[in-house]
């Protein structure tokens, strides 16, 4: 996150060496015509770098947290209630991104003490800064990470095993992280799903009972489910139970 941090300084300082106002406002950017070939074509592929990295930086950081399993999860349970768009894509998202910034504040606060904090002070290198900056995030992404999905990368990459932790490369951390996000998520998901598949079963059982036979089941059960849903406090419990997950 501090290499992101640095490559934003780093294309502002490069791409913006004049911006001429005329008629309307312009922007240009330009190599230095008086520098060797060589020297030309390094600076091109370093800012290429850049914004390469600039435009995956969104990526890469919901990546590297909490957020992958939190939004399959609230996925889960608006599939489980039935309401395809209650509440819209757009609530769940953000509610998402909230209980993530709880669960990663910690480890944003070491981030920031022992990498990003010093190097914006001047105190240390770039390098360094990522360094010690990506040392909490790493301790994060071991802890839920399953051992097994560790394994399935290194077999891909056919790379020795590491002796401790810290010899575990972050291009290998960080797909096993995410497998793992994954599968926890998944586990979540079908316990809470159970629940609500019983509530349609029982209700589908009792119209048949009845002779509604023509009565759609989803139209009896989505209330009822509402109801258990409301009544059991069924967002905070799920909130607190996500955020404890990964504690």
């Amino acid at each position: 996150m501090n290499r992101l941090i640095t490559s934003a300084i780093a294309v502002a300082t490069i791409s913006v060496p004049s911006v001429a106002f005329a008629a309307a406002p312009t922007l240009s950017v330009s190599l230095d015509s008086g520098a060797e070939g060589p020297t030309q074509v390094g600076a091109a592929v370093k800012m290429l770098a850049v914004l390469t990295v600039l435009a995956l930086a969104p990526a890469i950081m919901l990546a590297t947290t909490s957020f992958v399993r939190i939004i399959v999860v609230l996925s889960f349970v608006r599939n489980a209630i039935g309401t395809q768009t209650a509440p819209p894509t757009q609530v769940i998202t953000s509610l998402a991104l909230l209980l993530t910034v709880a669960v990663m504040a910690p480890v944003g606060k070491q981030l920031y003490t022992q990498g990003l904090g010093p190097y914006l002070d001047g105190k240390i290198a770039a390098a360094e800064a990522f360094e010690r900056g990506s040392e909490p995030v790493r301790a994060f992404m071991m802890k839920q990470t399953r051992e097994s999905d560790l394994a399935t990368f290194y077999d891909i990459a056919k790379a020795d095993r590491p002796a401790s932790p810290d010899d575990v490369p972050l291009h290998l951390l960080v797909p096993a992280f995410v497998l793992s996000e994954l599968h926890t998520a998944f586990e979540m998901g079908f316990v809470i799903f159970v629940p609500f598949v019983v509530v349609d079963l029982a209700v589908a059982s009792i119209l048949m009972a009845l002779g509604m036979v023509m009565v759609p089941p989803s139209l009896v059960s989505l209330p009822v489910k509402l109801l258990l849903f409301v009544a059991a406090d069924g967002w905070s419990l799920l909130a607190s139970s996500l955020v404890r997950s990964f504690q």
